[in-house]
């Protein structure tokens, strides 16, 4: 399968894209500091990677950052930047995928444990997490070709220690834990479905 892994530079990306080629994908890796480049913040720029790369048989989008706050100190912006980054970002991406992934193929997105678990400071996140699973639910009813839709929702991560401490009593899910998630959505059948780590 040819697939192209956006944000494989970071610490989702980077272990689904190695676990994608281990299985035998040719995976294509962007994000802002590789070549090909994407600023998933820019639609024209997707655009331009999305018409270098060709056909495509998936795509898998692990990009988009929020910030954290307590609830008294988030403003309007907050929100605004948390949605515009993490949710807005990716239905970017998947809008313009749609046109790229060939028939039967699947676009697998990226939220996050805060859409279903609460911590101190993650009500944007929880926000914007929460509002990309509902869309995943819905877009993948209506995708076209038999192009399906999935989002993987893991936990904080065992190879990003300097968060856990921000998520007290959580168990850090593994790289292989991560990767297994994004291979069913990719290769497996499934269809509007949000995968917990």
């Amino acid at each position: 399968m040819k697939t192209l892994v956006i944000g494989a530079t970071g610490s989702i990306g980077g272990v689904v894209a190695a676990a994608l080629e281990q299985r035998g994908h040719e995976v294509i890796r962007a994000s802002r500091s590789s070549i090909p480049s994407v600023d998933v913040y820019d639609p024209v720029s997707i655009r331009d990677l999305f018409a270098a790369v060709g056909e495509l048989d998936a795509v898998v989008v692990a990009v988009g950052s929020v910030g954290f706050k307590p609830l008294t100190e988030l403003g309007r912006d907050d929100y605004v930047a948390a949605f515009t980054k993490k949710t807005l970002a990716q239905i970017e991406v998947l809008s313009q995928a749609l046109n790229r992934v060939r028939d039967g193929g699947s676009i697998t997105l990226t939220s996050g444990v805060l859409a279903r678990e609460p911590i101190a400071t993650g009500a944007a996140a929880a926000m914007a997490n929460g509002a990309l699973e509902s869309f995943v639910i819905t877009a993948a009813a209506e995708a076209p070709r038999g192009i399906r839709i999935n989002a993987v929702s893991p936990d904080v991560l065992e190879n990003s220690p300097g968060y856990h401490s921000s998520f007290p009593g959580h168990r850090p899910v593994t790289d292989v834990e991560v990767a297994t998630a994004y291979i069913r959505a990719v290769e497996g059948v499934i269809t509007g479905r949000i995968l917990p780590v």
